[in-house]
């Protein structure tokens, strides 16, 4: 775990500065997700959301961003909560909806109460958090015994459209980003993707985290991985 979570922290962006750079880019924060996924991620937080969440949930959404995958979780039938840092992006989300309750606060540091939760969706954040063993330990605190965890994030597909992948992610989307106001924070995405970990040592970590049920499956031909985990039916302590 330690060997995972300090290779992941060369280099990387002070808090300050990720947030800092997420206020900036949040008038493009959507239309550049539609742009760079050719607006499959909207079905993908569908799959995620459906894959954990029940009828009646009280359901966190961690890095919420502008709101999308809390919205999706709402619409599983979650009562919401979505956390993000960036108030810029909070800003953008309240305007989605006034049901969701909306909370400024840091991922490793979450102001809820241990089993606060019955589910929990993390999409395309994690690979921002500072310390990722301590964030699925901070996941793990706030999930109730029994709880379940959806995790969405960008990884780097093996096989014939690893090329591809290297051309949008090196290419595309830093050049799409300079094009737009404030969008040159997206040339921050490829180092993101090449510094996260696969989806085989992203499981270890939740494993180690205290979650059990670890799965994962591949989504836009290996260019997103859905990983889902639950905490064991009893508490323990990890």
């Amino acid at each position: 775990m330690g060997r995972v979570s300090e290779g992941h922290r060369r280099g990387r962006l002070s808090p300050e500065a990720v947030r800092d750079m997420f206020d900036r880019i949040s008038p493009l924060y959507d239309a550049m997700n539609r742009a760079m996924t050719l607006g499959l991620d909207r079905r993908w937080r569908r799959l995620a959301a459906d894959a954990v969440v029940r009828p009646g949930d009280r359901v966190l959404d961690v890095c919420c961003g502008t709101g999308s995958f809390a919205l999706a979780d709402e619409r599983a039938g979650g009562v919401v909560t979505g956390l993000d840092f960036a108030p810029r992006m909070l800003e953008r989300a309240r305007r989605k909806s006034q049901s969701v309750t909306w909370v400024q606060g840091d991922a490793l540091a979450m102001p809820f109460a241990d089993g606060a939760f019955d589910s929990a969706t993390f999409g395309f954040g994690i690979r921002n958090v500072l310390d990722i063993a301590a964030g699925f330990a901070e996941l793990h605190r706030v999930l109730r015994p029994g709880g379940r965890l959806a995790c969405l994030e960008i990884t780097r597909p093996d096989g014939p459209l690893r090329p591809l992948f290297q051309v949008w992610c090196e290419c595309f989307v830093p050049i799409a980003g300079r094009a737009l106001p404030g969008g040159a924070a997206y040339t921050y995405l490829p180092a993101s993707v090449r510094r996260f970990p696969g989806p085989t040592e992203l499981a270890t970590l939740l494993g180690e985290a205290g979650f059990v049920e670890i799965g994962w499956r591949t989504l836009g031909g290996g260019m997103v991985t859905l990983h889902t985990a639950a905490t064991p039916p009893s508490a323990t302590t990890t």
